[in-house]
Parts: structure tokens; C-alpha cells; sequence
């Protein structure tokens, strides 16, 4: 099914694969290519090319300038308020800020609505695109509205996903928007490109998050594909409809891939000429030979309908499999599940929901957002709940066990069309009526059901769903309540055929569908959407409701700097959510203060006061007092004094730090950082970083982004004194050196010694490899305060 060769590969006349390996050296001579020039023929080169501010060589640094920029509800607050701050004065490049993610959560009485309003007076005073709350989910409106082949667009949402339509796009934090705003470079080193070959045809009842969830469990593990481009390619692609394609490459972000690019053909044409964009068709193809580091070719008909189990959509699974061995895998989901909670008072109960051999009862099924909530998927659920497929169903007996009715009061299904001008189509053609008649839910644009904000289900509750992820607590379950759910990502497809069997887990194998044809109507947009890209009005006043407040100041990097580590984390990867939960808090996300408060508060909920009594403490320090908030400081403080390289308190910053082995999975959202940051954080220690966006939002914030070879050489409440770090990032030195004092890990009984049992022990600290750019952020302290500075 699913084939991964991690030397390079060249791909000739877009079809043959010749790996680069001794026994094809004849072969690959007789290209008459060196490597160096077959690596500019790939489309991710092309349209790299076309976007970089000067010339561009393949392994050089990029320094790119973007087509358009998208945000929703939950970050353009931020974005626009770091940029009014930094010199903003109208939005250079189309700016499209849509709102689906505060749009049902209601927590905090008028917030979401006043961040609504605040976004509609920033697009008329700055020139954007506003798209009012219900009517469209983020990727879908820019699938509809902006996509086209040969473009980049950046927004800061991870799923920030147009490839099938021939568009490179990259989700990234907030101040990577900022950036842009203000003219400046998206910079980072030239990305690994890997060649994805598609081959086969999807059998019957295989959808796209079938597809994508094989891709992701062959290879998020090994991390070949991190910060990588994907590169799709190969016959298969021509038997998959529209639709398809974007299902699997939405979910590219999930195997920790930078950005994609598909070959585009008649099909992507067809598609915008439906959408009135004809014109942003081409033809996007790879030149030959093209060469790439490293190949996945996927057979889609060797793919079945798969199931990714909690709390990761790499956890995958075949859906026969599961029914098979239910009693094996599930109970190896629990044991994982309590190591990742590491809360005694929380058992995830998966076993429970075995009801003999082959059964497996599930609660809740959702099909929504940019993932599930398209026309296709929405399409072939209600085929098959109607039994009108091509096929009759799912072959003999299908539903018989079930019935009508069979699930009352028990499973739910709820489908979330990802726009209103789909929801139009289904009501027209009468899919709509057909789902409501079979107890479905229809709800309008609306992403909450993929981070925690709508259809939460009960303690203990299994949801199946066609979204994008299924992290811990990413279904809205508060484990500081003592509540756990799950969700299982499947296609919508198998979620139809489950809703069909009475809520038993079900298999849509065999399906035959037809493909309905799809007729745009942009009526609700034209309507609602407020477009006024590159038109800005400055007598339109900002409008700010009560909740929306500046970021508080920050210090620039002191000359040398003292650390504390507050949280010590030794899960494999650390999640964005984890770092800062999604769901109810999405409401605080434009007061950076009250949001702060609940940083890593399902993780480890004693951080905020950790860090906050740091924070007190470095405020002391600047007012030339002592401390009082930390106990162990007058311990410290003497072993500090016995350390080469400390001359006194009075050029000694305070900071606490975070250690994780691999934190930043996930989200782009800037807030797993910059909420640090609020509580004065200086720095996070990691063996690696997830994602290059989480690395970047840590940067942009004033956060020295350390890793660590080898075991930790400190614990949590220790301290890391670093001399001379100002000097060394501006020097861009590889290495300084530092020392670790324990701190609480001290104490005996909770009672501190009058010294340290240990003397300071010195270590090798590698300092992060830093581009210019960065280094001056991280010197200002902020990439507020280098515009700042830049501005003076």
C-alpha cells in the first residue's frame, strides 16, 4: 500500500522512478542531468523561484514574498494588533480574514462577536476581505475564492493546505503574517521536497481520509517528511475527483510536512472554472528528470477504510483490523493513554465499548470542516444513509441489523458543511432534506468540532470523525475536571456506513457511489462578504470591544541570563494544545493576559505559578530588590556568585523555561509561544521541535529555542545560568557554555539548605542555528520590539 524510499529519487518523463542508488548509475548518466540541475525541476522549485525576493539556489536560504495571507477569529485579533503596533498602515497583499472558529463557543458573554466586529472595521480601515461568521469554514473559502496554480498563500492556521489546487500553502504562526504585513521576508533554508507517487484507484468506499491517514502512519513516526515539501504525482492522481485530492492534502499537515504541490490537469480547471476563476488555471507538472530526497508512493487501491485510534492521527489502524483484534489494540490505547495523561484520577474506558466479537459501539459521529465538510464527502454520506448508491449500499443486509430509528437516543451524527454555498447545493438538490429526514444534524461553517469547541461528547464518550485531528482533549473534555473523551478520525464515508449500523463500528468497503455534479452559487457570499482587498479606508475607525487588549512590554535579551525551569515534560511530543488548550479558551485569545492563564493548564497545571513568580522575581531584579516570590533565592543567589562569568544581579535577566522533548506538534497558532512569553518565559529546551512554525512562533516572541544532546542535565526547578548569551547570539556562536544550580529539586521536606548540596555544574549548551534575521528578533526581545526599533 504504501512504499517509502529515503535516498533520492529521480522522476523521468513524470512516470519513471529511478531510486539513486549504485545499480542506477548507467542509468542515471545517460539523463545527462547533473543533480543539482534535475532538483530545479521539480514545481516546488518552480514556484519557490517565483517567489523569492532575488535569485534562489537549491539547498540556499529562502526569502519569500506571498500572494495572500489568511487568518480566522482566533488569530487576526493578534496578528492586526502586532502589526498596528510595529507601523501597519493598509494591508499590502490580499488579507482574507473569515471567522469559523469563535463562532459557537460562547464562553465570555460578547467576546467573539466584538472580535468579529473588530475584524470587520480592520478589513474596511486596512483593505481586506471580511467573511462573516456561518458562512465558511477557512479553506474552504480560499479554496473557492483564491486559490490558484503557481501561487503561495500563507495563513495562520496549520491545515493551511491548497496543494491539489496547485497552490503552496504554509500555516505558520501570527508573526510570520506580520512580516508580511509590514513588507518584510518569510525566511527559512531551502526545504527537503519529497516525491509522493500516486498509483491505483481507490476501491469502493475508500475515501480521502482513508488515503491520508495511511500516508501519515507510514511516515509522521520517523519524521522523514518534517519540514519537508510534498510533491504528488503520478497516475493515480487522474481517477481521484476534486474534492479528493484536497481531503488528502489538507491532511499533509498531520505528517509534519512544511507545504505541498499536486500536478494539475483538466480536473483542477474544471473545478475553478466552476468557481469563475478559470483564469488561475495552468499546467503545474515536475520537468524531466526531476530529483527528489525521498519518495512515498502510495497505492490506492491497496488502501482500505482506516481508522486513526486516540490521541494522534498517526495511530492508524485498518477498520477490519480493529474489529478483528478490538481487544488487543484497544487495551494498548488505554495503557498509552494514561502514560500521556499522567493524571490518576482519568482512565480512558475504550474496552468498554466492545459488545462482543466484531462490535465496537460508538457514541457520536461528525463529518466537518476543511477535512469532512465538503461537497463529495457530505454527497456520499448521504448516498449511502439513503441506500441510493450505485451499489445499493453496502451489499446484502446492509442496515438491516440497524434499522430505521435504531440509533434513538443513542448515536448521533452531525454534519458541518464547510460553506454556505455547499450547503446551498445539498438543500437544492435535496441532500439535504434526505439527511435531516435520518435524524442527521446539518449545522452551518464551522470548525469547533476539530479543536474542542462544539459537539463535545460525554465523559468517556468515543466520537468517530471526518476532521483533522485527534490530540488529547481536542474533542473539548476537561481532564482538571476529571472528564475524558476521544475521538477516532475516519472518513465520512465509514461514518455513514457506522450511522447506518445503529452506531457499531462499520466499514464503507464495498460502497459504490456515484459522483453528483456540483454547481457553485456565490450568492451567500455576494451577500455577506465584505471585499475591499487593497482598497483601505482610514477614516473606517478600529472598533474595539472590552476583551481585545495590547500585548504587554518585553525585555530584550539581557547580557547574560538566568533560567528556571518551571515545567519539565518527558512525553514523546508535546502538542500545541497542550502547550495552550484550544476549545473554551479560543474566546481569550485577543487578551494575551487573561489567555496566559491558562498556558499548559492540561499538562501541568502548576506552571502559571511557577513562571509567574519568576516573572515577579526578574521585575524585582530590574527595581534592584530581591526576589521575594522565589524562597530558594538567597541559595541560589550564593552558588551563582561561586560561577566564572557572574559580576552581580545588575545585568542578570530572569527568565523561566520550559523543557519538552519534541513540544510544537499541531497548531500554528503563535499563543503556544507567545502565552509564555506574557508570563516570562526566556527559553524552551528540547531534544527537537516538532514543527518549523512552533520553532518560529518561540523566536518571534523573544524565546531562545535550545536543544539538548542527551539526557537533560537539569530538573525541574533547577536553574541554568548562561553568561555572556547576548554576546553569543549576536556572534552567532554554535556553542556556550553554561551552568545548572538546583534550585527546588534542592530542598529536603520542602526545607532549603543554607547552600547547594551540589556544587554548579558546568555543560556544553548548544546555541540554536539562527539566521540574521532571527538573532536580531531575539536580541529586541520581540519581533514587536525589532519593528519597534526598526521604525526609530
Amino acid at each position: 500500500m504504501v512504499r517509502v524510499v529515503k535516498n533520492g529519487v529521480y522522476l523521468v518523463r513524470g512516470r519513471e522512478i529511478l531510486e539513486d542508488v549504485p545499480e542506477n548509475r548507467q542509468k542515471i548518466a545517460a539523463l545527462g542531468s547533473p543533480k543539482e540541475d534535475a532538483a530545479r525541476g521539480t514545481m516546488t522549485h518552480a514556484i519557490l523561484a517565483a517567489h523569492q525576493r532575488g535569485a534562489l539556489a537549491v539547498g540556499g536560504g529562502l526569502s519569500l514574498s506571498f500572494d495572500a495571507l489568511a487568518s480566522h477569529d482566533i488569530t487576526f485579533v493578534n496578528i492586526i494588533q502586532t502589526a498596528k503596533v510595529s507601523g501597519l498602515k493598509s494591508f499590502p497583499l490580499p488579507y482574507y480574514l473569515t471567522n469559523c472558529h469563535n463562532t459557537l463557543c460562547a464562553v465570555g458573554g460578547t467576546i467573539n462577536e466584538d472580535d468579529h466586529l473588530f475584524g470587520l472595521s480592520a478589513a474596511r480601515h486596512y483593505g481586506g476581505v471580511y467573511v462573516p461568521p456561518h458562512l465558511a469554514v477557512i479553506h474552504s473559502f480560499i479554496r473557492e475564492e483564491a486559490a490558484g496554480c503557481g501561487k503561495m498563500i500563507l495563513g495562520s492556521d496549520s491545515h493551511t493546505r491548497y496543494g491539489a489546487l496547485g497552490t503552496m500553502g504554509v500555516g505558520e504562526g501570527g508573526g510570520e503574517l506580520v512580516k508580511q504585513l509590514l513588507g518584510q521576508s518569510y525566511d527559512l533554508p531551502y526545504p527537503r521536497v519529497i516525491l509522493v507517487y500516486l498509483k491505483g484507484k481507490p476501491r469502493p468506499g475508500v475515501g480521502p481520509q482513508d488515503a491520508a491517514l495511511a500516508l501519515i502512519g507510514a511516515v509522521f513516526k520517523d519524521g522523514l517528511v518534517k519540514n519537508a515539501a510534498l510533491e504528488f504525482v503520478g497516475p493515480g492522481i487522474a481517477a481521484l475527483p476534486m474534492d479528493f485530492r484536497a481531503g488528502i492534502d489538507v491532511m499533509t499537515t498531520e505528517t509534519t510536512c512544511w507545504s505541498s504541490i499536486w500536478e494539475t490537469d483538466d480536473t483542477v480547471r474544471e473545478f475553478l472554472a466552476i468557481h469563475g476563476r478559470e483564469g488561475d488555471y495552468r499546467r503545474l507538472a515536475p520537468e524531466s528528470p526531476a530529483y527528489y530526497d525521498g519518495l512515498i508512493e502510495l497505492d490506492l487501491s491497496g488502501v482500505k477504510p482506516m481508522i486513526a485510534l486516540p490521541f494522534h492521527p498517526s495511530n492508524v489502524y485498518t477498520v477490519d483490523d480493529l474489529l478483528e483484534n478490538a481487544e488487543d489494540i484497544l487495551a494498548g490505547v488505554e495503557k498509552n493513554a494514561a502514560e500521556v495523561l499522567e493524571n490518576p484520577r482519568l482512565s480512558l474506558k475504550l474496552r468498554d465499548k466492545i459488545e462482543g466479537k466484531g462490535r465496537i459501539r460508538v457514541d457520536q459521529g461528525i463529518i466537518a470542516g476543511c477535512a469532512g465538510g465538503t461537497f463529495d464527502k457530505i454527497m456520499a454520506a448521504a448516498a449511502l444513509l439513503s441506500g441510493r448508491g450505485a451499489g445499493g449500499g453496502l451489499g446484502p443486509g446492509a442496515g438491516a441489523e440497524a434499522g430505521p430509528g435504531a440509533g434513538a437516543g443513542g448515536f448521533s451524527l452531525a454534519v458541518y458543511p464547510g460553506s454556505q454555498p455547499v450547503m446551498l447545493e445539498l438543500a437544492r438538490n435535496g441532500a439535504a432534506a434526505e439527511l435531516l429526514a435520518r435524524g442527521v444534524v446539518l449545522r452551518s461553517a464551522f470548525c469547533g468540532p476539530c479543536f474542542g469547541a462544539g459537539d463535545v461528547p460525554a465523559h468517556n464518550g468515543l466520537s468517530i470523525r471526518h476532521t483533522t485531528r485527534n490530540f488529547p482533549n481536542r474533542e473539548g473534555s476537561k481532564p482538571g475536571n476529571g472528564q475524558i473523551a476521544s475521538v477516532a478520525l475516519m472518513d465520512a464515508r465509514s461514518i455513514a456506513a457506522t450511522a447506518l449500523k445503529g452506531g457499531f463500528l462499520t466499514s464503507a468497503e464495498g460502497f459504490e457511489e456515484e459522483i453528483h455534479p456540483y454547481h457553485y452559487d456565490e450568492g451567500p457570499y455576494r451577500s455577506r462578504v465584505y471585499r475591499g482587498a487593497l482598497k483601505p479606508d482610514r477614516g473606517a475607525p478600529l472598533i474595539y470591544g472590552p476583551n481585545i487588549t495590547d500585548w504587554p512590554e518585553m525585555e530584550a535579551l539581557g547580557e547574560n541570563l538566568l533560567l528556571k525551569i518551571v515545567s519539565f515534560i518527558n512525553d514523546p511530543v508535546t502538542t500545541t494544545d497542550e502547550l495552550i488548550p484550544s476549545g473554551e479558551t479560543s474566546s481569550f485569545r485577543s487578551n494575551p493576559l487573561a489567555l496566559a492563564e491558562f498556558t499548559l493548564s492540561r499538562k501541568d497545571p502548576a506552571y502559571v505559578g511557577r513562571a509567574k513568580a519568576v516573572r515577579q522575581g526578574n521585575e524585582a531584579l530590574r527595581a534592584g530588590g530581591a526576589p521575594e516570590k522565589l524562597p530558594e533565592w538567597g541559595v541560589v543567589l550564593g552558588a551563582l556568585k561561586t560561577v566564572d562569568g557572574f559580576a552581580g544581579t545588575g545585568d542578570l535577566q530572569l527568565g523561566s523555561a520550559i523543557f519538552a522533548h519534541k513540544p510544537g506538534d499541531g497548531s500554528a497558532r503563535e499563543q503556544a509561544a507567545s502565552c509564555q512569553r506574557v508570563l516570562g518565559a526566556a527559553a524552551n529546551f528540547a531534544y527537537e521541535y516538532a514543527t518549523k512554525r512552533y520553532r518560529s512562533n518561540l523566536i518571534n516572541w523573544g524565546i531562545l529555542p535550545f536543544t539538548v544532546e542527551g539526557e537533560a542535565p537539569f530538573a525541574n526547578g533547577d536553574y541554568v545560568f548562561i553568561p555572556g548569551i547576548r554576546k553569543a547570539v549576536e556572534s552567532a556562536a554554535a556553542q556556550i557554555k553554561a551552568w545548572v544550580l538546583p534550585g527546588e529539586g534542592a530542598a529536603d521536606g520542602g526545607v532549603l539548605p543554607a547552600a547547594l548540596p551540589q556544587a554548579p555544574r558546568p555543560f556544553s549548551l548548544k546555541v540554536p542555528e539562527l539566521n540574521r534575521g532571527e538573532r536580531e528578533i531575539l536580541l529586541a526581545g520581540s519581533l514587536i520590539n525589532h519593528n519597534r526599533k526598526k521604525g526609530a
